[in-house]
C-alpha cells in the first residue's frame, strides 16, 4: 500500500486470514498501519488516492482484480467510523438510505428499518420516535444508528474503525456487548487502542508496527504469550 503519490510504503507484506463469523482485532501505535489496512478490505484508501499491490480475497476473488463494482463491494464490506456521522434526516430515513440507493423502494423498508435498529440495539429506544432528527440523540445512539444503517443493506462483513473512542463508558460496554452479538451473522474487523476491549471483544488480533505485521494469532496467545518483544512491550504499555 502507497500513498502521497507513491513516495510513502504505508503497509509492507501484510498477509492476514481473517476468519468468518469471528472478531478480528487490530492493534498498534498510531501511524502503525492498521487503519490503512482497515480501509483496505473494502477500498476505502482508494478515496484519499493510495494505491494497492496485493491481493484483498473475499470469497476467493481478489477485490482489486480490476471487475470489481466498488459500490456493491462496500455493500458487502460495511464501514462504522470512529466519529458517529448520522445524517442530517431522520432515524427512518438514516437507515432506509442504503436500502434506497441500491434499488429497494418502500414495500420493505418498514421492515428492514425495524430489523436493523433491533439488531443494533437501538428499535427499544427510538420505535416511537422514527421521524425525529437522527442528531438529536446521544452519541452513543448515532453510533448504533450507524451500525443499523450499515447492516440494512446486508452485508458479510463489517469494518469498524475505532467505534468507541467518542464515548462515554456505558455507550463502549453497549458497542462491545453489541459486537459479540452481531459476530453470530457477520464477519467483524475492528481498530482499536484500547487493549482492553481488543482482549474483551475479538477472537483474534493483529499487532502493527511501522506498517509491518509483527504478530497475528488467537487473541488469548498474542495477550497472554506473545511471540515477539515487540508484541509484549506494547500490549504491556512500554510504549505507544
Amino acid at each position: 500500500m502507497y500513498y502521497r503519490d507513491g513516495t510513502v510504503h504505508g503497509l509492507k507484506d501484510v498477509s492476514i486470514k481473517i476468519a468468518a463469523n469471528k472478531i478480528t482485532a487490530l492493534i498498534g501505535p498510531s501511524g502503525c498501519g492498521k487503519t490503512t489496512f482497515l480501509r483496505s478490505l473494502n477500498r476505502m484508501n482508494e478515496l484519499k488516492g493510495a494505491t494497492t499491490k496485493g491481493e484483498v480475497l473475499l470469497d476467493g476473488k481478489n477485490i482489486y482484480d480490476g471487475k470489481e463494482d466498488v459500490i456493491q463491494l462496500r455493500k458487502r464490506v460495511g464501514m462504522v467510523f470512529q466519529q458517529p456521522n448520522p445524517f442530517p434526516m431522520s432515524i427512518y430515513d438514516n437507515v432506509a438510505y442504503g436500502p434506497r440507493i441500491h434499488g429497494q423502494r418502500n414495500k420493505n423498508l418498514d421492515a428492514v428499518v425495524e430489523e436493523s435498529l433491533k439488531k443494533a440495539a437501538l428499535w427499544d429506544e427510538v420505535n416511537d420516535r422514527l421521524g425525529e432528527n437522527a442528531l438529536g440523540f446521544s452519541g452513543g445512539q448515532q453510533q448504533r444508528l450507524c451500525i443499523a444503517r450499515a447492516l440494512a443493506v446486508n452485508p458479510e462483513v463489517i469494518l469498524f474503525d475505532e467505534p468507541c473512542s467518542a464515548l462515554d463508558p456505558i455507550s463502549t460496554a453497549r458497542i462491545e456487548e453489541l459486537l459479540k452479538e452481531l459476530k453470530r451473522d457477520y464477519t467483524i474487523v475492528i481498530v482499536t487502542h484500547n487493549m482492553q476491549q481488543a482482549a474483551r471483544t475479538s477472537d483474534f488480533t493483529a499487532f502493527f508496527l511501522m506498517g509491518e505485521l509483527i504478530e497475528f494469532g488467537e487473541t488469548k496467545k498474542i495477550f497472554e504469550r506473545p511471540k515477539d518483544k515487540r508484541t509484549e512491550d506494547y500490549i504491556t504499555g512500554r510504549f505507544g
